[in-house]
């Protein structure tokens, strides 16, 4: 009769760790997605693929996109 006193704390300790790990796993969202990142790391590469004129995410002009202003060119003028 003594280990049961002795087993019973222990065990509700032990219930009430594990419902407050899962309850911390599910706010911090390590249930939402779980094949999500398997299939991203598959298509990472593809947006470079993808023509300009195909893309429904067209990206916004950078540094290297931008036209340049008194610049040297790389091709010659034609006349």
């Amino acid at each position: 009769m003594e280990i049961v006193m002795l087993l019973v704390p222990i065990m509700l300790v032990l219930v009430a760790m594990g419902i407050f790990l899962f309850s911390w796993a599910v706010k911090n969202g390590q249930y939402d997605d779980l094949e999500g990142p398997a299939h991203r790391i598959l298509y990472d590469d593809d947006k470079d693929m993808i023509p300009e004129e195909a893309r429904t995410d067209k990206p916004g002009p950078t540094e290297a996109q931008a036209p340049e202003q008194d610049g040297p060119k790389d091709t010659p003028e034609r006349s």
